[in-house]
């Protein structure tokens, strides 16, 4: 196990290279999940090491996680030929019981990428092979729903591009199996890519039904992204792009496509972006035409996207699981980590270093100390609230009073750990996504990947219920001040307690701070 690439909320990976096999170089133990082998799957001499949450002895014993680890498993296991998905050469689980943070756990070892869209995109912007990587990314679309599965997630970050310039798909934690016409999925989404219907989908037991049009839907944003840098609805954030879908769907605002987008491509984003489900363009269709416009319908191999390197080689390198880093939705975008020396041969034994990150730059400083590491986990999970006060500058201003960012923090006087500073008894409230309490109260220490989302999810409880004449300018400083205390002590205050005005006043400096030039 090599150099870590990412971290998040469904995992963590790390990069890896076989070694000879025999007793000097055996790991801490594992065992093979039985997965069947065929000659064409030898191990390859790099991996990825994808670590999933899923023992019964870690410390994140939630139900929510061990399903989206489940449903990763099972699509890479059954789906393990399908050229335009990543591939997964072994499932692994962690033999430890000396340290029950790992014993348990789940690891995938998945082909290691390139890179991938949302770096090609943050750098080049329009790639020159945009037809040619829409038709890949289709391509990796069909066959999912051949096979009777939703990705449910598809993004930039969740596309990735392998050396010889290929695209995959990956990250299907939130994939589903298709049981007629509908799948189940849980209630996550990247906001900006989920069709309007599913926004506000009432939530089962099972979870959000969710059919193929939700990928047609999603790959229409995407198409329209790649093709003009530029996303199809209007808005300067998520939240807004998202209300701008909502009267979309709703028919009081049209669909204003950019002028920029090719005219052979206009149609095809239309009809993947269609109001209602029944409207969208099938799978099937939307991958002929995809193809005929970029002129790939006859092509048995796709045109390079960028030539192969030769010898050592700098640069970000994201490993296939990359897309899992951060987010509980969720949704994270990925973010690449370097070896010391830039390299990724295996030889280098020094800490990682984080390249430096510009993800969610629109709404969180990126010169003002927020660490690279929490940047997806803050940002994502701001996004996951609907209401608009809940802003990446405010959970980064919150974390920074709670902890100076400090994941490891341990208060017993006040019965507060981790980054967020929860209270056990109270954290099992916010913990899962899904609005049920956690059975049992969870024990330190608490993860960021854990503390953070909750955070969020805490604060989008707390603002709706604040007395509406509070607040003005101060509105998100009052929504901290009830995380402190309560919601009912500040409208029994009418404004922030006493008590708490020093930590509130410090929460206002940062916010400031963290909040980029131009917004509230």
């Amino acid at each position: 196990m090599r150099e870590p690439i990412a971290t998040g909320a469904f995992g963590s990976v790390y990069g890896a290279r076989r070694v000879p096999e025999g007793p000097a170089a055996k790991p801490p133990k594992a065992t093979d999940r039985g997965l069947p082998k065929t000659a064409d799957q030898e191990l390859p001499k790099t991996a990825a090491l994808k670590f999933l949450p899923t023992g019964t002895h870690t410390p994140r014993q939630l139900a929510h996680l061990r399903d989206l680890a489940e449903r990763e498993l099972e699509l890479l296991s059954r789906l393990r030929t399908a050229p335009r998905l990543v591939r997964m050469y072994e499932a692994l689980t962690v033999d430890d019981p000396g340290r029950p943070e790992l014993d348990g756990a789940t690891v995938l070892v998945l082909e290691r990428a390139e890179t991938s869209l949302t770096t090609l995109l943050a750098g080049n912007h329009r790639p020159k092979h945009g037809p040619v990587l829409l038709a890949q990314i289709c391509e990796g679309l069909v066959q999912l729903h051949r096979a009777g599965w939703v990705h449910g997630d598809l993004k930039p970050a969740n596309v990735l591009l392998m050396k010889d310039g290929s695209a995959l798909l990956a990250d299907f934690n939130m994939a589903a199996e298709l049981e007629g016409t509908h799948a189940y999925t849980p209630a996550f989404s990247t906001p900006d890519y989920t069709p309007p219907e599913l926004l506000w989908a009432e939530i089962g037991e099972r979870g959000r039904q969710i059919r193929p049009s939700a990928d047609v839907w999603a790959f229409g944003v995407l198409a329209h992204l790649v093709l003009t840098d530029q996303f199809p609805l209007p808005g300067g954030t998520p939240s807004a792009r998202r209300d701008a879908a909502a009267r979309y769907a709703r028919g009081t605002e049209e669909l204003r496509l950019s002028p920029e987008l090719p005219d052979e491509w206009r149609e095809i984003v239309r009809d993947c972006l269609a109001r209602t489900h029944q409207e969208r363009i099938s799978g099937e269709t939307l991958l002929r035409r995809v193809e005929t416009v970029a002129g790939t319908a006859r092509s048995p191999r796709l045109p390079r996207l960028f030539p192969l390197r030769r010898g050592r080689r700098t640069g970000v390198i994201l490993s296939a699981a990359a897309a899992t880093a951060a987010t509980t939705a969720l949704a994270t975008l990925g973010y690449g980590m370097l070896a010391d020396d830039g390299s990724d041969d295996g030889k280098n034994s020094g800490t990682a270093k984080v390249a430096p990150a510009a993800y969610g730059a629109a709404e969180l400083r990126t010169d003002k100390g927020v660490p690279v590491a929490y940047r997806p986990l803050i940002v994502d999970s701001a996004h996951d609230c609907v209401q608009e006060e809940v802003t990446p500058s405010l959970i980064a201003a919150m974390l920074k009073v709670e902890s100076d960012f400090d994941p490891d923090l341990s208060d017993p006087a006040m019965d507060e750990y981790g980054i967020a500073r929860w209270t056990p008894r109270v954290l099992r409230w916010w913990m899962r996504s899904d609005g049920k309490p956690e059975k049992t109260i969870p024990q330190p220490p608490f993860s960021p990947s854990e503390s953070i989302p909750a955070m969020s999810r805490y604060l989008c409880w707390i603002a709706p219920r604040l007395d509406s004449a509070l607040g003005g300018d101060r509105r998100q400083v009052l929504i901290a001040a009830a995380y402190r205390t309560s919601y009912e002590k500040v409208n029994d205050a009418a404004g922030v307690p006493p008590k708490h005005r020093d930590y509130a006043d410090r929460v206002a400096h940062y916010l400031k701070e963290y909040t980029p030039a131009g917004k509230k």
